[in-house]
């Protein structure tokens, strides 16, 4: 089980630099990404940590939200988040 950090959750003329749509690999439809609400994930970069808890799922395809404490850079994207 990997997640990796697909975009921000947007809307049609804002997007939440706090909030994420996140992939998780093995999770295929809706009922599968439920099991992950409520857990943990972190990103690390060089020299701090975000934190962030997954909200709620996201469409049909089984991607979920994760809501972080603090706003996420650009280079977030496309990168692997860790559980905790």
């Amino acid at each position: 089980m990997a997640f990796k950090i697909v975009s921000y959750r947007r809307g049609r003329k804002t997007q939440r630099v706090n909030q994420a749509i996140v992939e998780v690999t093995g999770s295929n439809d809706r009922e599968t990404a439920k099991k992950y609400v409520g857990q943990k994930v972190e990103i690390k970069f060089s020299k701090t940590s975000i934190k962030g808890v997954v909200t709620a799922p996201h469409g049909n395809s089984g991607k979920v939200v994760v809501r972080f404490r603090r706003g996420l850079p650009g280079q977030a994207i496309n990168s692997e988040l860790k559980t905790y």
